[in-house]
């Protein structure tokens, strides 16, 4: 067509990166200024964004999304979260349903320091090997004194419970998400099971969730915990992009808390912030993770104490780039920064539990 631009119309592999190269980062120059202002110089990009100089700079948005997208895809192509255990590991916690493996030197050399056969069976049942079940020796009095002893008290207690009227119920809470030989096979029995018992004794509604769930598994799974926990942690580790993307707004409101005081600091200036931040913590988290392949791979030792120095740059550059932006003294900046890594590390358990639970009741 007229006025139309002349492009060839087969383009190969190489053009179809370059291009998408191009559009992510304006590879004109300023992916390259900003990344080096952003290393170099803790909190100078943030202070250029809000006094308005940003032509020069690419959009701190654009680079966030670049950043951890290459991030995420060098994360899950470094770091495999689909193999729990080998064959050569014995699958311990049984009660709580997780595969853990522990090599047999280690369980090897635990039953070597037993002393008897009594101890032994401590071991295996702290492993995971087998159920324990005590049975006292003949010619051992202590011991069979000592049981009879603590049979005797509770008995007692179970007595003083019933006369005073005060019966509980003991609850064992078992965590076995997949079970070969489940107990009910659908839900709607175990439901009609439910409705059987008295009211006092039904499950509460957390533990009717986990059941529900469990013979959800159970019927996909067929018993199979292994690879079902495979799949969950899979679907965990998937959503790690999610839990920063909602971490950065949560963060922004700790450090509006902090600096409540500096009015021309707005919610959206501490978000810009921390946009860099996480760009830059991108940055250097790949810088680590190269060098540590290269430890593994290499065996140079020399090499962990480079790994070290990009760490504790991170930790400075943080600090550093809440001084220069906030402007604020040393002595209140360290105690801020301090402040902010606590809150900021009990944040994380707290959305690293929510996201796990979501991902074992969504996977």
């Amino acid at each position: 067509m007229c006025g139309q631009e002349n492009i060839e119309p087969k383009e190969t592999v190489w053009s179809l990166i370059s291009h998408f190269f191009y559009d992510i980062t304006h590879y004109d120059g300023k992916f390259f200024s900003t990344t080096k202002f952003l290393i170099t110089r803790p909190g100078f990009l943030p202070n250029e964004y809000i006094e308005g100089r940003r032509a020069r700079y690419l959009h701190p948005i654009r680079l966030y999304v670049f950043s951890s997208a290459l991030f995420f895809l060098c994360f899950y192509s470094m770091f495999h979260f689909n193999h729990l255990g080998s064959e050569d590991e014995k699958d311990i916690l049984k009660d709580t349903g997780i595969s853990i493996g522990m090599p047999d030197s280690i369980t090897t050399k635990a039953l070597a320091n037993a002393k008897d056969s009594h101890d032994s069976a401590v071991i295996k049942q702290a492993l995971g090997i087998v159920p324990y079940r005590y049975h006292a020796k003949k010619d051992s009095t202590v011991k069979a004194g000592s049981i009879q002893k603590a049979d005797s008290v509770q008995k007692t207690d179970t007595a003083q419970a019933a006369n005073t009227g005060k019966k509980k119920k003991k609850r064992r809470y078992n965590f076995n998400m997949t079970d070969p030989d489940p107990k009910y096979r659908s839900i709607a029995q175990y439901d009609s099971a439910q409705k059987a018992l008295p009211a006092g004794e039904r499950d509460n509604w957390i533990e009717r969730l986990a059941m529900h769930r469990q013979i959800e598994l159970n019927d996909r799974y067929h018993g199979d915990q292994k690879t079902m926990w495979n799949d969950l942690f899979t679907k965990f580790t998937h959503t790690f992009p999610y839990l920063l993307f909602i971490s950065l707004p949560l963060y922004a409101f700790y450090l509006k808390l902090l600096y409540w005081r500096r009015k021309q600091f707005l919610y959206v200036t501490h978000g810009i912030f921390l946009i860099y931040l996480y760009i830059f913590t991108f940055i250097d988290l790949l810088v680590y993770f190269g060098l540590q392949k290269i430890h593994e791979s290499m065996d140079w030792d020399w090499v962990g104490w480079i790994e070290a120095a990009v760490l504790l740059y991170g930790v400075y550059y943080a600090y550093k780039a809440m001084r220069k932006f906030y402007g604020q003294g040393r002595g209140k900046t360290i105690l801020k920064f301090f402040i902010l890594n606590c809150v900021a590390f009990w944040s994380i358990i707290f959305l690293f539990t929510a996201f796990f639970l979501f991902a074992m009741f969504k996977f």
